[in-house]
């Protein structure tokens, strides 16, 4: 498979013209539209999501495959340097070779799309390992391009061990190594990919505070609360884990969070009318149970859910936690499941205190009737990407990335496509 990939990018990709790459691109794209509801289908069956936040996912990454299609030769057109004494200098941007890319199981299509539309489009061949958990998804996105006319090697689903991803990438001919997922893994595999000189972008956890100043229109703030922690059941690098409220809104705030997770309605992630499916595996629930018992024990109040339901399946009833003090595991480490921290704090200055006091630096937002004291705190905020009264979220044009233990490199918007690339400098002296 490698070789195969190696060989087609040496001999065929890369010298491939814009147009005729974007013929492929904007193929895959239309063919993921076209048939929606069966990549859906495999979405919530393979990993718990509900249908209608899988239907949003492949129109999500159906619309990444069109952005990069119709704007890659623009990101990448030649740009020309002023330079002293009046030579002409040119940066051309070529493409690297195989990109061997790691992804996760919560968002199956959107994860592969990320990588595989700005590379694809920059001349670059990809090589994939998915998660175990979703096989179908990952053969299915496999076959869009496949059936968009892409030859053998252009993108290739992988199902590997760890320790032969690990050969993998000290083999010469993978030059980029791209991964979505925990800290642990993104240790194991940037470690890897240093070890044998490969650049390497890591998308990693998150704990994004989700900040309520005084002044915010709880209306407005709770509904947003409520889905930026729980949707696809808060298995999301961005979800809002931590809810920084002012004291003066925080007894409200956590009354209506509650009532709000009251009215989910859990079920068959098929079925019209459910809201939350279950958790991705048993794992991930007793992982999740371990923790909220783990804060419990420490000292923090458990407001309501965090048991698992009287019904088949891996369901989990979404949580509230408060109380959390800074000696309670809970105030660091990341919940990757329906559990929603709430911390009360005085003003304005301790909101983004406690916001920065985080080993992580995802996303975030800030919540307020006033757009520019809301402004003002996100420029205080240590983090790769804050919203204004908005749910932390993704798109194709606004770049999607990290800093400190969340990880670094960035994914979508023109920033994306110019992770694996060679900026080579074409120097003309005055005088040649």
């Amino acid at each position: 498979m490698i070789d195969r990939a190696h060989t087609l990018w040496k001999e065929d990709w890369r010298k491939r013209s814009f147009a005729d790459r974007k013929t492929i691109v904007s193929k895959a794209a239309d063919l993921l539209r076209a048939d929606k509801d069966k990549h859906a289908r495999l979405i919530s069956t393979e990993m718990g999501k509900v249908l209608h936040e899988a239907v949003a996912e492949i129109e999500l990454s159906a619309d990444i495959l069109t952005y990069y299609a119709e704007n890659a030769e623009r990101f990448l057109a030649p740009k020309k340097l002023s330079v002293s004494g009046g030579h002409e200098a040119t940066v051309v941007n070529e493409p690297l070779g195989v990109i061997y890319c790691v992804e996760p199981w919560n968002f199956p299509y959107y994860q592969l799309a990320r990588v595989a539309a700005p590379n694809l489009m920059a001349g670059n061949v990809v090589m994939v390992k998915h998660a175990p958990g979703v096989p179908q998804c990952a053969v299915a996105f496999e076959e869009l391009f496949r059936k968009a006319g892409a030859p053998e090697g252009a993108y290739t689903n992988l199902f590997l061990t760890n320790d032969q991803s690990e050969v993998l990438i000290g083999r010469p001919e993978i030059r980029g190594v791209a991964l979505t997922g925990s800290e642990r893994a993104g240790s194991a595999v940037a470690g890897q990919a240093g070890r044998a000189l490969k650049k390497s972008t890591m998308e990693l956890g998150g704990s994004d505070a989700f900040i309520v100043l005084d002044d915010a229109d709880l209306d407005e703030v709770v509904p947003r609360a409520a889905a930026a922690r729980i949707s696809n059941n808060g298995q999301v690098c961005t979800s809002a884990k931590r809810m920084i409220v002012d004291e003066s809104l925080v007894d409200a705030f956590t009354s209506r969070l509650k009532d709000a997770f009251a009215e989910f309605r859990y079920g068959d992630p098929l079925e019209q009318g459910v809201t939350h499916g279950p958790m991705s595996s048993e794992t991930a629930m007793k992982t999740t149970q371990a923790q909220v018992k783990k804060a419990v024990e420490a000292g923090a109040s458990l407001v309501t859910g965090g048991k698992q339901l009287d019904r088949d399946g891996f369901f989990l009833e979404a949580a509230i936690l408060t109380g959390i003090t800074k000696d309670n595991p809970a105030f660091y480490e990341e919940i990757f499941g329906p559990v929603a921290v709430i911390h009360s704090v005085k003003g304005e200055e301790a909101a983004i205190a406690l916001a920065n006091d985080s080993p992580y630096g995802l996303g975030g937002s800030v919540h307020s009737s006033d757009v520019a004291r809301a402004r003002k705190v996100a420029d205080q905020i240590d983090t790769g990407m804050v919203y204004i009264n908005a749910i932390t979220g993704s798109a194709p044009d606004v770049p999607f990335g990290g800093i400190r233990n969340s990880g670094y490199g960035r994914e979508l918007s023109e920033f994306g496509i110019e992770e694996f690339l060679n900026r080579k400098l074409i120097f003309l002296p005055r005088d040649a």
